[in-house]
């Protein structure tokens, strides 16, 4: 019997398309391949339109008959379509690229599309495994060198050909998907350098996710810092769909990640030489926090948005702890349960060496020792390595306990799982830590809480509860004060696990039957002797049995710091204090309206005193004068004047006798006489400008009589007008003074 070759050495004879004359071919050649045109995959539509609805079904028929009829194939025939019909290779990588993934929650509702998505889902990865077997019987297979050529050659698998591989075929098919990657890259180690090649690009991913959020990552790659992004934009300024896009690119990049971890582990190595898990914890100490707070504070308008991106991230945290504690598990805890004690000090010092570098990113330890308590894998050290220094080891625990308190969350307690551990394989380990691809996103298995740990818990009352239950209406404002009590005391008071589990509705079915709305009940407060007594000190300031706060400004131990010159001085409450008061002032009401009965009376007895008024007081005073008075009064020149107005003018001017001047001799002037020119000067006045002077009006009848209405008027504005000049003009005022006689006009 001859041998039988493989398939990459057989000639066949076929005849000539053109001539028809019989030719030898080999059994991989372009012109056995079938005219066949592979369409390209579309997603299904979110909605049930029967248009779109119809076009999907059509589209993935097409798809799912002519992948049957490929399966269908010889092997010979397979491997020639495969190898040189790029519809195929089209078809498929739309595929991988647009079909939803687990974690993306888009399931449709109309069972014709899902039970379609289930044949194309089948055939697809019927396919890729038959493209990933070198060798289907004894008599059909291919020389694994020449396969390791043909797939990677011709692109028939790539690094993210294979992540997607991973993602989408990963739950249900492991153990074929494990076969299939492991030959792939046992058969081309070429793929090895591609995935070291990657390792970076990953990196970078995250780094630019931390600069889209404005915040400063840890990296130590090898790339420069680029030094023009200047403009940080933090996720609480930037717009929703690029929040939404930073968080579906994060989900992804994580769960695709562990997955291909989980199928393949040995890729651990690789991504171990770039210190992979070093910068993926402070990748998480960097963007986790600052996405939770997001999530917590923006508000949202979509219903049911805030709790799908929250969903969103807690499986990303989950996914990059896991993927964390899969390196650590093949490249450090793996080994030592395989090789024993005596091979086991390097892997040993690894993992001190590891856990050691991390003690200052609090966070990521404190949700890294939840999953996966770091006392546990200590404790197998220790089994495994009797003479382990044990001053490191509790240095790390002491650390990662400190980290616990310094993030205000209680500290779960874990069941002692050291003889769990130890008595499993390291493969079986491998399973029950991690599972299958997390098979189920709504129940992940590091969340299935103890639900019975609330009841041994210290139980929390007062400003403390009440916080609690505050932290967990924010978020969720719907929820009753007694549901979220029940929660608290479900959950061993863990606000963060509150709002984790309800928003994933994971919540244990003892609470879920449990009405969402419920109230809180109030506790009717028994008389105690502390409420009975009774103090003068009762309800001041420092009285902490009927006050739940204190202001502790006021308290101080020993002698009070008096404050600096610099804030006495900025402190500017004075003015404020001041303000109100000045601000009286500035209205000024200059004519108040006065009712003349009310303010004089109608019994108005103050008899006037007209003394003086004969005198002419100030008669002769230069400064006196008006402006218009002291002018040159307008005349009318001589030559243009009638001859009458010429003679009576003049005979005016001949019986007003002309003032004589001051004598150089009169020491003093005559006061009388002053007063007199002074009274004929302003009855002049008063007399051009037609001012009538009366001041009979002001003194009005005898007593008794009654005044008349323009008596009390001249009367008021006597009152009003008397210190209208007041003490201005000194100078004028002095000149006055002493033109009156009261002082010598020379010594």
């Amino acid at each position: 019997m001859a041998p039988t070759l493989p398939l990459d050495q057989i000639y066949l004879s076929e005849p000539d398309k053109k001539t028809g004359k019989a030719q030898q071919l080999p059994a991989l050649h372009p012109s056995r391949k079938e005219d066949c045109y592979f369409v390209l995959y579309k997603p299904p539509p979110q909605d049930d339109m029967p248009a779109l609805v119809e076009e999907f079904l059509e589209r993935a028929n097409f798809i799912a008959s002519d992948l049957d009829w490929l399966l269908s194939l010889p092997h010979d025939k397979f491997w020639c379509q495969v190898v040189f019909d790029e519809t195929l290779q089209k078809s498929l990588d739309s595929f991988l690229r647009y079909t939803p993934r687990q974690y993306d929650g888009l399931e449709n509702s109309n069972p014709a599309i899902a039970d379609m998505q289930k044949r194309l889902h089948r055939s697809v990865f019927m396919v890729f495994l038959r493209m990933s077997t070198h060798k289907e019987s004894k008599e059909h297979f291919i020389t694994p060198n020449v396969f390791g050529e043909i797939i990677y050659d011709g692109f028939l698998f790539d690094i993210p050909k294979i992540f997607d591989l991973c993602i989408i075929f990963g739950k249900g098919n492991t153990v074929l998907l494990k076969k299939m990657i492991g030959n792939i890259f046992n058969q081309q180690p070429n793929y090895f350098n591609d995935l070291n090649e990657t390792v970076p690009t990953i990196l970078q991913v995250y780094s630019s996710i931390c600069e889209k959020c404005g915040l400063m990552w840890e990296n130590h790659s090898n790339f420069p810092q680029k030094i023009d992004g200047q403009t940080k934009v933090s996720p609480m300024d930037m717009p929703l769909q690029e929040f939404k896009d930073i968080l579906l690119y994060l989900c992804d990049t994580c769960t695709t990640l562990f997955a291909f971890l989980d199928i393949f582990p040995e890729a651990s190595r690789i991504f171990q030489k770039h210190d992979y898990i070093q910068r993926l914890a402070s990748f998480y100490e960097a963007i986790i926090p600052e996405l939770e707070n997001t999530i917590k504070q923006r508000r949202f308008e979509e219903i049911g948005l805030q709790s799908d991106l929250w969903r969103r991230l807690s499986h990303s945290r989950k996914k990059i702890i896991e993927t964390f504690h899969h390196i650590i598990n093949f490249k450090c805890l793996q080994p030592i349960l395989e090789n024993g004690s005596e091979h086991s000090l390097t892997f040993i010092e690894d993992f001190l060496q590891i856990f050691t570098a991390l003690l200052h990113q609090k966070r990521f330890l404190t949700d890294y020792d939840e999953q996966f308590p770091v006392a546990d894998d200590i404790s197998l050290l220790q089994q495994a390595f009797p003479a382990l220094d044990e001053t490191r080891t509790s240095y790390i625990i002491k650390a990662v306990d400190s980290a616990w308190e310094a993030s205000s969350r209680m500290k779960p307690t874990f069941s002692t799982g050291n003889s769990q551990i130890s008595s499993k394989s390291a493969a079986s380990q491998v399973s029950a830590v991690n599972g299958e691809m997390d098979q189920d996103l709504r129940q992940p298995e590091y969340e299935a809480d103890d639900y019975g740990a609330g009841a041994a818990a210290a139980k929390i009352t007062g400003i403390e509860l009440e916080s609690l239950i505050s932290q967990v209406r924010d978020i969720l404002p719907h929820l009753g004060e007694g549901f979220i009590l029940e929660c608290l005391e479900e959950y061993n008071y863990d606000a963060e696990k509150v709002i984790n589990n309800i928003l994933e509705d994971k919540i244990p079915p003892s609470l879920q039957k449990t009405d969402q709305s419920l109230p809180r009940k109030v506790k009717q407060d028994e008389e105690t002797v502390l409420s009975m007594r009774r103090n003068v000190f009762d309800y001041d300031d420092f009285d902490v049995y009927n006050r739940n706060t204190v202001d502790l400004s006021k308290i101080w131990k020993g002698k009070k710091k008096g404050e600096d010159g610099k804030t006495l001085l900025d402190d500017k409450t004075h003015i404020t204090q001041q303000r109100e008061r000045y601000n009286a002032y500035r209205v000024i009401v200059e004519n108040v309206p006065v009712d003349e009965a009310q303010f004089y009376g109608d019994d108005y007895d103050d008899e006037y005193d007209d003394t003086y008024d004969v005198n002419q007081i100030g008669a002769n005073d230069v400064d006196s004068d008006d402006e218009l008075i002291s002018r040159r009064p307008f005349t009318i020149p001589r030559v243009l004047r009638q001859k009458e107005e010429v003679e009576y003018e003049e005979e005016a001017e001949e019986e007003v006798p002309k003032e004589e001047g001051l004598k150089r001799d009169q020491f003093v002037q005559d006061p009388a006489l002053l007063r007199e020119r002074a009274e004929a000067r302003r009855a002049t006045f008063c007399a051009r400008k037609g001012i009538k002077r009366d001041n009979a009006a002001v003194a009005g009848t005898a007593k008794g009589q009654g005044q008349s209405k323009d008596t009390l008027t001249e009367r008021r504005k006597k009152e009003a007008n008397k210190s209208f000049r007041a003490n201005h003009n000194r100078r004028s005022l002095a000149d006055r003074k002493r033109n009156k006689g009261m002082i010598p006009t020379s010594f």
